[in-house]
């Protein structure tokens, strides 16, 4: 059968969108979940993970992450990951070398780190008072939580857990050296740069296929900020990726998925329910693919001045169907769920079957959030 944009978009919506499974299990099909710190009416991880968890509910994450054998850590984005592809980016080299004031600083704050175990950030700058430094909005953040994150992207702290949304931070203890081992034990040799540039960029297409040929290429330069060490290895690994996936060239742009998958398979068949996606959700996180799938730009404008804006501070793409018709921005006051449309064509669907849809989405995200 001859492929069209329309099994693409098809089967993008369908394998992203799979059954609803148990939380480890959602985890580890998405390979990645992006986070977000903003609550718009929850989080974007939250926000992704309720269409593909049974029952989930707003927080289960970070209620469960002590108990799931994932990591918080940079990948292609901030996010959660499992603890076998966090492995393939360290020990991580970053790209600027620290002077060796701010190595001394570290290697203390680890150390009491050590001593006391899982530490709140509030704890440890009682301990140094390292006071404030300018972030990059250019306003005054905390130099102690600064220098944590540091750390923790360095690959000497690892997060514990999260207590109301706040990072606690304990010691990353790397894995035994083989040196350790037992003397008959069988020791299999680490995997190489390209072999663990190659998994990663295994991770990325498994979360976002179908890809566009520029997409692949901007996410693998995005991997580099999650494995700087591996920076030179980018160009190999993308002409790697490029005979080992299935392609085709339609309408001038080269598309890319896992071979073992076929766009065109019945299994990718979509209902006509109506879902609310996050800006980051592996349906619509890709512009470049969003435009070409729905032929509008969406646009994430929670940074964008008030009067510039044209969807709203946190608007969630509609998806009906296999298509993306708009958008809503949804807030709660006074315990009960607000939500406002916008639709790409200026008005709604006029079918019946929509506006059922749309309430039991509507019911879902209150379940979700604890609401009546």
């Amino acid at each position: 059968m001859r492929i069209t944009l329309d099994h693409l978009r098809r089967y993008a919506v369908g394998r992203s969108l799979f059954k609803p499974t148990t939380l480890g299990r959602a985890i580890t099909k998405l390979g990645f979940v992006q986070a977000d710190p903003i609550r718009a009416p929850a989080r974007a991880q939250d926000l992704t993970l309720r269409h593909r968890v049974v029952g989930y509910r707003a927080g289960d994450l970070e209620r469960r992450y002590p108990t799931l054998e994932i990591e918080e850590d940079f990948f292609v984005n901030y996010g959660f990951l499992t603890r076998a592809h966090h492995r393939l980016m360290h020990p991580r080299t970053p790209r600027t070398k620290w002077p060796a004031g701010r190595l001394k600083k570290a290697q203390a704050v680890l150390e009491f780190i050590r001593e006391h175990g899982a530490v709140h950030p509030r704890t440890v700058d009682a301990r140094f008072a390292h006071g404030k430094i300018t972030n990059w909005f250019g306003g005054q953040s905390n130099a102690t939580t600064h220098l944590l994150d540091e750390m923790h992207y360095r690959g000497m702290l690892r997060i514990a857990r999260r207590e109301g949304g706040t990072r606690i931070y304990t010691v990353r203890e790397t894995p035994a050296a083989a040196a350790d081992a037992p003397a008959d034990a069988a020791v299999a040799a680490p995997p190489s740069a390209d072999q663990c540039f190659d998994a990663l960029v295994n991770v990325v297409m498994n979360k976002y296929a179908p890809l566009p040929a520029a997409s692949l290429g901007q996410l693998a330069s995005l991997l580099c900020r999650g494995a700087p060490q591996w920076r030179a290895q980018r160009g190999a690994a993308l002409a790697r990726a490029k005979t080992r996936f299935a392609r085709i060239r339609l309408n001038g742009v080269d598309w890319y998925w896992p071979a073992t998958e076929s766009p065109t398979a019945a299994r990718w068949r979509t209902d006509d329910g109506v879902r609310l996606l996050t800006p980051f959700d592996p349906v619509v996180w890709d512009r470049r693919r969003f435009s070409l799938f729905w032929g509008w730009a969406y646009r994430f404008e929670a940074y964008t001045p008030a009067p510039k804006r044209k969807l709203g501070y946190y608007a969630l793409p509609l998806l009906h169907g296999e298509r993306v018709i708009g958008w809503a921005n949804l807030a709660v006051t006074e315990g009960r769920l607000r939500a406002d449309f916008g639709y790409v064509d200026g008005t709604k669907p006029r079918e019946a079957s929509f506006d059922a849809a749309l309430e039991e989405e509507l019911a879902r995200i209150r379940a979700f959030l604890g609401l009546p």
